[in-house]
């Protein structure tokens, strides 16, 4: 009707009686080039402010931290109540989770531990007044991944702190018994919060063909890329080789035991590893970092038969080229989290002093009134200082 009333007043060819409908057809087309130019230039000014705020920004930052921007992500791409903070809900059900029936809003904290109040009927392992942390994976128990023992690959997985069923943030949970893990005397309770992300990197060495001797490089030295570093330590790897770029995360990472540190916007990854490892390049690569250019440089400083195991999660598909794989037969393998027995096998690594100076890794402590200013918002901006903040719920002590 638009283009038929404009053909028609171009012209200047109508009846008298028609008038009100050619004076409406004209209305509208009026309306629709108006609401167009506001849609055209309401969009361009959004991104103007948009592009002038980003290159503000990146007038702000220093040298070192536009080499960081763009050669590591904002984490390490790992499940967290960061990433749900700041983007979500990803993890996060938006519809009823198919176990625990909940949906967003929900209360974060899957890195948590605690002191059991009460028992239910039928609980025979714990008491009241036990100490203990939480391994938080939600499995069915009936899947084909749960019958081989694999819960962290259920169809139906989740995370008690983001898919119900309260979360470390809760000054109170009700958790299965199988949740609940005891801690040994001599591990106090915050450093026990720990153990969820310290058994990320402790599966992923284990699923790893690592044996002593071996040389590992491991991509970024956040959190995950730091529990790495302690689980290789305490099973006797002499050959740690980290890339970070971030000045702080990498006196983290030496600090916790790594052997050499590299920084990818001044090294040659690929000639360096191999300079440190007889000239072959490495066992093995641990991806924490989930960054394409990082990726790239790992496959070639593995060596002939090397293994590459991915524990970041990407934001987008990368690339990496077959042929770089083929005529050196190396590996490419993923790692999701922690298996029954993980949570276990660190909390007696660290009761035994295999794991070392573990609460070092806790770098703030708040209570649960500061968590968005002091917790969410602190790791954000001051990320490369920060790597755990430990919060206090309730009466718990920290």
């Amino acid at each position: 009707m638009t283009v038929q009333a404009g053909n028609i007043i171009g012209s200047n060819i109508y009846r008298e009686h028609d008038k009100p409908l050619y004076y409406t057809g004209n209305k509208v087309l009026i309306a629709l080039c108006c609401f167009n130019l506001c849609l055209f230039y309401g969009a361009k000014i959004f991104y103007v402010t948009i592009n002038k705020r980003r290159a503000a920004e990146w007038d702000a930052m220093t040298k070192e931290e536009r080499e960081h921007y763009l050669t590591t992500t904002k984490d390490e791409g790992n499940k967290s109540d960061l990433h749900e903070y700041l983007g979500g809900p990803a993890i996060c059900p938006t519809t009823p989770h198919p176990i625990t029936g909940e949906q967003v809003p929900l209360t974060f904290g899957h890195e948590f531990s605690g002191t059991v109040e009460e028992v239910g009927e039928g609980v025979t392992k714990f008491k009241a007044g036990d100490r203990v942390c939480v391994q938080p994976i939600i499995y069915d128990d009936e899947c084909g991944s749960c019958k081989e023992g694999l819960i962290n690959c259920c169809d139906k997985n989740g995370f008690v702190g983001l898919s119900g069923w309260g979360g470390g943030l809760s000054e109170h949970v009700v958790l299965p018994e199988y949740c609940v893990i005891p801690i040994p005397d001599n591990v106090p309770l915050d450093v026990a919060a720990l153990v969820e992300p310290l058994s990320v990197g402790w599966h992923a060495v284990a699923i790893s063909p690592f044996k002593k001797g071996d040389s590992a490089l491991v991509i970024g030295g956040g959190p995950i890329g730091l529990s790495v570093i302690q689980a290789l330590k305490a099973k006797g790897c002499d050959n740690i080789i980290v890339t970070e770029v971030s000045s702080m995360r990498k006196q983290y990472a030496q600090d916790f035991g790594a052997h050499h540190i590299l920084d990818p916007t001044k090294d040659d990854i690929v000639a360096r590893c191999r300079e440190l490892s007889d000239n072959k390049g490495v066992h093995m690569a641990f991806d924490a970092a989930g960054v394409q250019a990082a990726l790239t440089s790992a496959v070639k400083a593995v060596r002939a038969r090397g293994t590459i195991i991915n524990i970041a999660l990407w934001e987008k598909p990368f690339q990496l080229m077959p042929n770089d794989m083929i005529f050196r037969e190396r590996k490419w393998i993923g790692v999701a989290t922690y298996v029954a027995g993980d949570f276990q096998e660190v909390l007696e690594a660290i009761s035994s002093g295999r794991m070392k100076n573990v609460e070092q890794m806790i770098t703030k402590r708040i209570g649960l009134d500061e968590v968005v200013e002091g917790g969410f918002k602190a790791l954000v901006k001051d990320k490369d200082r920060q790597v755990k903040i430990l919060v206090r719920a309730g009466d718990g002590e920290v």
